[in-house]
């Protein structure tokens, strides 16, 4: 096995488990705000605030919350995915120089 082998799959499955977790939210999120339009217009064309409609502030939440999310995954890849990744490229470096 090539070295640093397991903390690579380590850190990609850290990886792919918080995209399919963030993905997740945002599909549960945008399906829920899609259902209520289709199944709740009495509802969602109520008025919140003069011209503002309970649909345009959830449409507009809907937006926010896919902005949040983006934002979750770049802190994590910022303070977790990239401090790893370089941390084996440079062992990595550090092993084929050894072994030359």
């Amino acid at each position: 096995m090539k070295p640093g082998g397991e903390e690579a799959r380590r850190v990609v499955a850290q990886r792919w488990r918080l995209a399919g977790v963030l993905t997740i939210a945002m599909m549960i999120v945008y399906f829920g705000f899609i259902l209520l339009v289709a199944f709740a217009k009495p509802t969602m064309g109520t008025l919140v605030a003069p011209g503002l409609s309970f649909g345009i502030l959830l449409g507009a939440a809907v937006i926010a919350f896919a902005w949040v999310i983006t934002g979750v995954y770049v802190r994590w890849a910022n303070r977790v995915y990239d401090p790893a990744v370089a941390t084996m490229r440079t062992s990595m470096k550090r092993e084929a120089g050894e072994a030359s």
